[in-house]
C-alpha cells in the first residue's frame, strides 16, 4: 500500500505542491492523474524517499521501486549498468573462470542473467544485450530497460512516471501487458488513454479523489458533475440578477418615502414631532431593508463563486494567425527521402495501425498546401532524425522545430520576452493579446520561463514558435509529459493553425483529433 496522511510539501521558494492530502492505495495499478503542476512526479518522489514531506507522511508497505521520467543516464553505461545487476555479473563470471575470492560469492547472483534476460525478451528487447552501451539505445529501448530493470527487482510497490513516453505501438502494447499482469502495487503517472483505461482506479491530484474504473468512467463521472455544476451556477447567476434588481427596487421605494416626508414636511400638514417621529422610523426601516438586501446579494456572489469554483477550468489555447496560412498548391518542403510512403489511408476515418503497404518508394518527401502528416514508426527508426534533418533543409518555407526536449526557451527571461525575441517587429499590446489566447493572461506573461510547470513550459514554447509565424511545424512527440487536459488544448491550438504540418508521435487518439491528412512510416 501506498499512503499519504496529512502531507504538506512546499518547494524551497514556497510554493505549495500539497497541504494536508490525505490518499490511500492498495494492491492493482492505480492511475496518477491531475494537471500538470498539480504534485504527480512529486509524489512519486515523495514515496521513493528523493524527497521528504515538510509536514505529515507518506509511507510505502514493504519496498519500493521508482521509474522517473528521465532516467539517469551516461553514455559509457551499459544495459548492465542500467538494470544494476553489474557487480553480480561480475562476481559470476569471476567464479565461472576459477576466482573463489569471498567477495565474489557475497555478490554473485547465480541466475541474474537468465532473468535479465528474460525480462528483456518479454519486453521485445531481444536484440539488446547486457553489455550493450546506453549511447546506442533509442529513447524507447531505454526507457523499456529502465522497465525491465525494475520488474527484475521486484519491489512490493513500483511507482512509474510516464512509462509510455517514446515507446513504439508494440512496445506500449507489451508494457500494457506487463503492468497489468504485475501481481503487486503499482502507482503510475501518464497521460497515456489506452494505459489509463487499463487501471484498477484512478487518483485525482491535487485532492487525492478516488475513483474506481478506468479513464473512460472517470470522465463519464466527470461530465456529470460538470454539467450538475454548470446548472448549479446558472442558478446561482439567475439568484445573483434576482437580488440586485431586489436591492434597486427596494432603494427605489425608499427613495419615494424620503421625497414623499419631505413632501409633507414643506407642506407641514401634520404637527412637527409626528413628522419627526416618521422620519426616524422612515430612516430604521431603510436601514434594515438595506442591510437586509446587501446582506442576501452578498450570500448570492458567495454562492455564485462557490458554485464557479466547482466548474473544472476547461480554457482554450486559441489560434489565429493568418501569416502561417500556405496556399493549397504552394510546395512547402522538398526533402531526400528513403523508405515506403503511405498515402492510401480513408482519412474520413479514424487513424489505425495498418500493415505496412509496399508501394513507390519515392525519391524525396514533397509536401504542398497545408497536409498535416504523421510519422509512425518503431523505435530507432529515425523519426527524430528525419525532423532534424528537416529542420536543418534549405527553406521553401518559415519552418519551425518543436523538439522533445523544448529547449527552445530562454530560461531565463519571461514568456513575453521569449515571444518578442522571434517577434520583434510586434507591439507590446499584440505580444499580451497573443499571450492570453496562449493562457498566459495578465501577470503570468511576466513568469520566467525556467520556472514553468511542464504543461506551462509547453504552451510557452508553442506561443514562441507560433509567434514567428512559421508555415511548416515540426513536431517530435509534442504530447509526451502532458496532462490530458494539455493534450487536448494541444490539439485544439493545431486546429487554428494554417500551416503544413509534421509530427512525430506514437499517441493514435492524439493524431487522429489534429485531423492527419497523409502517413509516412519508417
Amino acid at each position: 500500500m501506498l499512503r499519504c496522511d496529512d502531507l504538506f510539501f512546499y518547494w524551497p521558494d514556497g510554493t505549495a505542491v500539497f497541504e494536508g492530502l490525505d490518499l490511500a492505495v492498495g494492491p492493482g495499478v492505480t492511475g496518477l492523474i491531475g494537471a500538470n503542476g498539480s504534485g504527480k512526479s512529486t509524489l512519486l518522489r515523495l514515496a521513493a524517499g528523493e524527497l521528504a514531506p515538510i509536514r505529515g507522511s507518506i509511507q510505502v508497505s514493504g519496498s519500493a521501486g521508482y521509474l522517473p521520467q528521465n532516467l539517469p543516464l551516461g553514455v559509457g553505461r551499459t544495459v548492465s549498468d542500467l538494470m544494476g545487476i553489474t557487480a553480480a555479473r561480475r562476481a559470476l563470471h569471476a567464479i565461472e573462470s576459477g576466482d573463489t575470492s569471498e567477495e565474489h560469492f557475497e555478490n554473485v547472483v547465480w541466475d541474474v542473467e537468465e532473468r535479465a534476460r528474460a525480462e528483456l525478451d518479454r519486453l521485445g528487447l531481444d536484440d539488446v544485450g547486457l553489455d550493450r552501451t546506453v549511447a546506442t539505445l533509442s529513447g524507447g529501448e531505454t526507457v523499456m530497460v529502465g522497465v525491465a530493470a525494475e520488474f527484475l527487482r521486484a519491489p512490493d510497490v513500483l511507482l512509474l512516471d510516464e512509462p509510455t513516453n517514446n515507446l513504439d505501438l508494440a512496445a506500449r502494447h507489451r508494457l500494457y501487458d506487463a503492468i497489468t499482469s504485475w501481481p503487486g502495487t503499482i502507482v503510475v503517472v501518464s497521460h497515456d488513454r489506452v494505459l489509463l483505461d487499463l487501471v484498477d482506479r484512478l487518483a485525482e491530484l491535487p485532492d487525492g479523489r478516488i475513483f474506481g474504473g478506468g479513464l473512460t468512467a472517470y470522465e463519464e463521472v466527470l461530465d456529470v458533475e460538470q454539467e450538475a455544476a454548470e446548472r448549479t451556477v446558472r442558478a446561482a447567476e439567475g439568484d445573483l440578477r434576482r437580488e440586485k434588481r431586489d436591492l434597486a427596487e427596494a432603494h427605489e421605494k425608499l427613495s419615494k418615502r424620503v421625497r414623499y416626508g419631505k413632501k409633507m414636511e414643506a407642506q407641514k400638514r401634520e404637527p412637527k414631532i409626528i413628522m419627526g417621529a416618521r422620519k426616524r422610523a422612515a430612516q430604521e426601516s431603510a436601514g434594515r431593508h438595506r442591510i437586509m438586501h446587501e446582506q442576501r446579494l452578498a450570500e448570492a456572489r458567495d454562492r455564485l463563486t462557490e458554485a464557479e469554483d466547482a466548474l473544472r477550468d476547461e480554457a482554450e489555447i486559441r489560434v489565429d494567425l493568418p501569416g502561417t496560412a500556405v496556399p493549397q498548391t504552394r510546395r512547402v518542403l522538398e526533402f531526400p527521402l528513403g523508405g515506403t510512403f503511405v498515402t492510401d489511408r480513408d482519412v474520413s476515418g479514424p487513424l489505425e495501425v495498418v500493415p505496412e503497404r509496399r508501394g513507390r518508394e519515392p525519391s524525396e518527401l514533397v509536401v504542398r498546401g497545408p497536409e498535416r502528416i504523421a510519422l509512425l514508426g518503431p523505435n530507432g527508426s529515425g523519426k527524430t532524425t528525419l525532423l532534424e534533418g528537416i529542420a536543418a533543409w534549405p527553406e521553401l518555407v518559415p519552418t519551425r522545430y518543436l523538439p522533445q526536449r523544448l529547449d527552445v526557451l530562454d530560461e531565463t527571461v519571461s514568456v513575453a520576452a521569449n515571444v518578442r525575441a522571434v517577434a520583434p517587429d510586434a507591439t507590446e499590446n499584440e505580444i499580451r493579446a497573443g499571450l492570453a489566447r496562449f493562457l498566459f493572461r495578465g501577470d503570468r506573461g511576466d513568469q520566467i520561463a525556467g520556472t514553468l510547470s511542464g504543461g506551462e513550459r509547453f504552451r510557452a514554447a508553442l506561443a514562441r514558435l507560433l509567434f514567428a509565424q512559421p508555415q511548416l511545424l515540426l513536431l517530435d512527440e509534442p504530447t509526451n509529459n502532458l496532462d490530458l487536459a494539455s493534450v487536448r488544448r494541444l490539439a485544439q491550438a493545431l486546429t487554428g493553425y494554417r500551416g503544413a504540418l509534421i509530427v512525430a508521435s506514437h499517441d493514435l487518439p492524439f493524431l487522429d483529433s489534429i485531423g492527419v491528412t497523409r502517413r509516412l512510416d519508417l
